[in-house]
């Protein structure tokens, strides 16, 4: 057994040491240029964006609107001209809000705009505000000294590019709670986790860790958290607050797939989309029925050349993103159960709003052999506004379970600078698009996409395929 080991490492090492770096045909860059710019010129992504958010509106994971939403997609699918559409199920806990409000009690008595957390119990609580300034701050109280009380974290996001300080504001949102009930606290609000100045809070989902009992949880608008701090700090505030929302069993919703199949490998697959589930507040059209418009458009636009890509273009819509990836994980899940991993080539998601791509990369468990294709791609890229980033990025959240199961991934990054003044609001509405920037978003899906399922080599191991030796 040691001498067949050793055996197929060699024969492993020599492979990847001698595998010719994945690239792409000259033909294939100079069609992808044509394509850039008529996607550029093409308002498919918008025309689907606004369908989605006009005919269905708010896309709530579990709720009516969301069967409408799988029936939406299919029938766009089909009228995009896609080869194949087809629907795979996804399971999960259903939970439903139908009403909340707050109040400032006492001297100072006024409303305040609030919405719950998704996954918070219904329920009133009302008591004095404890302000903390941070999750840390909150975690650092003492045992029992929120008895009583409501725990109030007032952490402010700030704005970037790149949206990292969505990592704390999320934090605070998903972690907060748990962390209060551990201190004695009957109730928790936040300050949104958001960037605007708008007096529309940010709903998104919370957890509630094992052996703890739920609380009600709720999001404070921005100029709401201000208010209600100036108020604290003035001197004891007590407030009250009811939410009538709750989980209410399992709900089975469908991944909405579109392919155009591929002339060569055809069960090789590079895959693309964004997720169909939106929060209930806005009509979800920047979170995400952009992602659903760019990633549909960039397929309808390769569909529509005479000769197909060398490998198939499948396109996802994602069931329930916003509380948990279930539908991520569910496709994933599905590709190990066929044997199906080594045949997804690459997947990018486009889950970020609507702002202009600035750059771009892919990675996987070995990707030098792919560095050159990579490249290739970001060249056609490049006129877009799109810097190559070789050492930057990572999967969007539903390629995400592909990706740990093995699955290279691309990154094609959007300026998100005004995205979390919108994220989770009731300001998610179809006006928020620049178009332009929309079909700039288009143009990069399609190039990527295409120079993908055109390259000859793989976006992985380059010794995935490697058939060991015989002892």
């Amino acid at each position: 057994m040691r001498r067949l080991a050793l055996a197929i490492a060699t024969v492993l090492a020599c492979a990847t040491a001698h595998a010719a770096p994945t690239r792409i045909p000259e033909q294939a860059l100079a069609r992808a240029v044509e394509l850039r710019e008529q996607a550029l010129a093409d308002d498919t992504g918008w025309k689907v964006v606004e369908s989605l958010t006009t005919e269905v509106g708010p896309r709530l994971a579990g709720s009516e609107a969301d069967a409408r939403a799988v029936e939406w997609a299919k029938a766009k699918f089909r009228a995009l001209g896609f080869d194949r559409v087809w629907t795979e199920p996804v399971t999960f806990p259903k939970w439903e809000r139908r009403s909340e409000q707050a109040q400032v009690l006492g001297a100072h008595a006024q409303p305040l705009a609030i919405t719950a957390l998704g996954g918070s119990p219904a329920g009133s609580a009302e008591g004095e505000v404890v302000r903390f300034d941070s999750l840390e701050a909150l975690k650092a109280a003492p045992a029992g000294s929120l008895a009583g009380k409501i725990a109030f974290i007032d952490y402010q996001m700030t704005r970037s590019r790149s949206g990292e300080d969505y990592g704390i504001g999320g934090t605070v949102r998903s972690r907060g709670p748990s962390e209060a009930i551990r201190k004695g606290a009957i109730g928790y609000i936040m300050r949104s986790a958001g960037t605007d100045s708008h007096r529309v809070p940010h709903t998104g989902i919370t957890r509630f860790d094992e052996g703890l009992t739920p609380v009600p949880s709720a999001a404070l608008s921005v100029p709401d958290a201000d208010q209600l701090a100036r108020l604290v700090a003035r001197g004891p505030t007590r407030i009250r607050m009811a939410l009538d929302c709750d989980w209410d069993g399992s709900y089975t919703s469908q991944n909405v797939i579109g392919e155009i199949t591929g002339r060569e490998l055809p069960k090789e697959v590079v895959v693309i989309g964004g997720h169909l589930d939106s929060w209930d507040l806005g009509t979800g059209a920047v979170d995400d029925g952009a992602g659903i418009g760019i990633t549909m458009a960039a397929g309808h636009l390769i569909g529509q050349l005479r000769q197909a890509p060398r490998r198939t273009i499948r396109v996802i819509a994602f069931a329930n993103e916003e509380q948990g990836l279930h539908g991520g994980y569910a496709y994933a899940a599905a590709r190990v159960k066929a044997g199906e991993i080594p045949l997804q080539h690459i997947a990018a998601e486009s889950d970020f709003g609507a702002g202009r791509i600035y750059a771009f990369n892919t990675g996987s468990g070995n990707p030098a052999g792919s560095r050159e294709a990579t490249a290739q791609i970001a060249g056609v890229l490049a006129p877009l506004g799109i810097a190559y980033r070789p050492d930057e990025g990572g999967p969007g959240p539903d390629v995400g379970p592909l990706a740990a199961k093995g699955g290279a991934w691309a990154w094609l990054a959007q300026d998100g600078t005004d995205y979390f003044d919108l994220h989770h609001t009731a300001d998610d509405t179809l006006d928020k698009i620049d178009p332009k920037a929309l079909a700039q978003n288009v143009a990069a899906y399609t190039v990527f996409a295409y120079l993908a399922a055109e390259a000859e080599g793989s976006f992985g191991s380059e010794a995935r395929d490697v058939v060991p030796p015989k002892e």
